[in-house]
């Protein structure tokens, strides 16, 4: 575009030369001088011109580079913008949440310090109520200790009125400066049942209270017309702390009973008046009563020593049993299901006959015989003579 400015430049220049010939030649070397350095001007000026074209183009491009720069910027703003509001939103929501979490976690602290709390008033007052129930057993207790001789006294008193035997009080033992709380005669022989209870809140020094007792009875023992068998009553409460309840001291013995155990000790004591008979008994007679005792004592014995016996081969035999093979042992357990014992049950007031036992014993003999088992003879035998039984070696 510039060099066709130039070119029309040029061509008016050279109209208007050829127009005024008569001009002379030194005012067109001037015009034409004039001409070169506009021409030189305006060729700067073009190359100026071009030179800010370039630039302007860079600068076009550059632009357009901004400009896609900025769309693109634009782009990522909206996105961020868009991104921020969800986080803005997102931000909003957790905070209610958070909010919610938070009051419902003060609620739920709240409810679980007022449980907290009412489980401890209830733990406390379970607590005031097992403490006032223990004092009021202890008490009770104490007030049973307090009670305790002047019980033993009233009841020992009340079973002798009761099976007509003779109560020796403390005042009235016989013998001076030691005397029991209680005593009974019986066969002329004075039985010493001294109560005892603890001296105070504690009952773990109380077991070697009481063996302490026991050595000085001593002071009742020595006497001849006291049995070498003496009681110490204790009360019933403190049954839990003793772990001996009778003691060989010497030349007699001490046995630790309750208030309870008095009446069947005191009837076991008295049956021995029924046996007064046996003064009047012969050596003959009198060995074939401690004959049969002693055989009914060896018998029993050995009854349980053979039961003992065979329940340990029986529990051997099962514990092998156990090895057979699974399906026999399955099948063994079937059967032992299936099995059921049905021993004779004992009823009240029907009598138990010796000549039925007798009987059956002679049945399972023959049995015996037949299948040809032997049977155990006895070194003691039974002799009838003047319908007395005598025991013959």
């Amino acid at each position: 575009m510039e060099y066709i400015i130039l070119a029309v430049i040029l061509f008016g220049f050279v109209l208007l030369y050829l127009k005024k010939p008569n001009l002379n030649i030194d005012q067109n070397n001037l015009r034409i001088i004039e001409l070169e350095k506009n021409l030189s001007f305006k060729e700067s000026s073009i190359k100026e011109l071009e030179r800010k074209r370039d630039l302007l183009n860079v600068q076009l491009k550059s632009f357009d580079e901004l400009k896609t720069k900025n769309t693109e910027l634009e782009t990522s703003l909206r996105s961020i913008s868009e991104e921020r509001n969800d986080l803005k939103n997102i931000n909003t929501k957790l905070s209610n949440e958070e909010e919610k979490r938070v009051l419902d976690s003060k609620k739920e602290i709240e409810a679980l310090i007022t449980l907290k709390q009412s489980a401890e008033d209830e733990k406390q007052a379970n607590n005031n109520l097992r403490v006032r129930e223990k004092e009021e057993e202890f008490d009770k207790m104490k007030s049973q200790w307090v009670k305790h001789e002047k019980d033993v006294e009233n009841y020992l008193k009340e079973i002798c009125r009761n099976y007509i035997i003779k109560y020796v009080g403390q005042e009235e033992f016989p013998h001076p400066r030691n005397k029991p709380d209680n005593s009974i005669e019986i066969m002329d022989q004075l039985i010493v049942f001294d109560a005892k209870s603890p001296s105070n809140n504690n009952l773990d020094n109380f077991p070697k209270y009481i063996k302490d007792q026991t050595e000085n009875l001593k002071k009742y023992a020595k006497h001849d017309d006291v049995k070498n068998d003496l009681f110490l009553v204790i009360p019933s409460n403190t049954l839990n702390v003793i772990d001996q309840f009778s003691y060989k001291i010497g030349e007699y013995n001490v046995f630790i009973v309750t208030k309870d155990a008095l009446e069947p000790i005191i009837l076991s004591l008295k049956k021995i008046e029924e046996y007064e008979f046996v003064d009047k008994l012969s050596p003959e007679e009198r060995d074939n009563v401690c004959s049969v005792i002693g055989k009914f004592a060896h018998t029993t014995k050995r009854r349980i020593q053979i039961d003992n016996f065979f329940q340990r081969e029986f529990l051997s035999t099962l514990d092998k049993a156990k090895k057979l093979p699974r399906e026999i042992l399955e099948s063994v357990i079937e059967f032992e299901n299936a099995e059921k014992l049905n021993p004779p049950i004992e009823k009240r007031k029907k009598t138990i006959f010796t000549k039925d036992l007798k009987d059956q014993v002679d049945d399972i003999e023959k049995d015996m015989e037949i299948r040809n088992i032997p049977k155990i003879q006895s070194g003691i035998t039974f002799n009838n003579n003047d319908d007395k039984n005598q025991l013959v070696n």
